[in-house]
């Protein structure tokens, strides 16, 4: 059956609605629990003079554009990246959509923890990325989620998950007491393990391998850009996110690959 006739052209725009809406949320929930503010403790406000947003200052994408790109009562900008996370996640609902339908196997549960992997990496894309911290309740509750339905449902072997989880964790692990925490934070150790439930050995070896190019790239570029200096930290999670979405959609085919490329 052709899915994507099936569908229409239509249900992928009301998908990438649904990722627009998940990505403003993510923006509201992440600067509230920066600022130690609740989630329900009202309609969302401008970060800059808190006064609180009308109904069509709060529409995803629309109202950036409608308004400038600047809260229409200081005039203060609003910040960039919250336009390009409601972007991303739309983009990404649409993309594991198609994948599914098109290239992997589709089921309702598949879908559901693709979306739920995606919102998890985006908060520490997000968070590491603006204050350097990889939250540890966000990351055991992504490693334990993730464990459940990948053991459950998805037909992960246990050796798999355990081995990935201690190739990663275990690598982290390593250099963080080498280095006595200077090279890399616990929160990277934590995701190592997540990341080795998630996708398992020897998938996992992708993502790492992903993420140190992405970060080695990036890096050189800001050191002559003159952005970075040799002793900046840069926010390690935020390449590790990536790669994580790289190895689960196409870890096991990289590994093929490689495998048939070394015989």
């Amino acid at each position: 059956m052709d899915y994507v006739n099936a569908l229409g052209y239509s249900v992928y725009f009301f998908i990438f609605l649904m990722g627009l809406s998940l990505g403003s949320f993510l923006n509201s929930w992440t600067w509230r629990h920066w600022e130690n503010i609740r989630i329900t403790s009202g309609r969302s406000i401008c970060i800059h003079c808190h006064r609180q947003l009308a109904w069509y200052e709060n529409i995803p994408l629309f109202s950036y554009v409608f308004l400038g790109g600047k809260c229409r009562t200081c005039g203060k900008k609003i910040p960039w990246f919250y336009t390009l996370v409601e972007i991303f996640m739309a983009v990404a609902f649409v993309f594991i959509a198609w994948y599914r339908l098109n290239i992997g196997h589709f089921t309702p549960l598949l879908f559901t923890r693709d979306i739920f992997f995606i919102t998890i990496l985006m908060i520490i894309f997000v968070f590491d990325g603006l204050h350097k911290v990889i939250l540890p309740h966000i990351v055991w509750l992504g490693a334990i989620v993730g464990l459940a339905l990948n053991l459950l449902f998805f037909h992960f072997s246990f050796s798999s998950i355990f081995f990935g989880a201690l190739a990663a964790g275990g690598f982290f692990l390593l250099q963080f007491l080498v280095s006595k925490g200077r090279w890399i934070g616990g929160g990277d150790v934590r995701m190592g393990v997540m990341m080795g439930v998630w996708v398992g050995w020897p998938a996992v070896l992708v993502a790492l391998l992903a993420a140190y190019v992405l970060g080695g790239v990036v890096g050189a570029a800001l050191l002559i850009a003159g952005k970075k200096k040799i002793q900046s930290q840069i926010p390690f999670g935020t390449f590790l996110s990536v790669g994580t979405v790289i190895a689960i959609y196409y870890g096991d085919e990289i590994v093929r690959w490689y495998i048939s490329f070394i015989k």
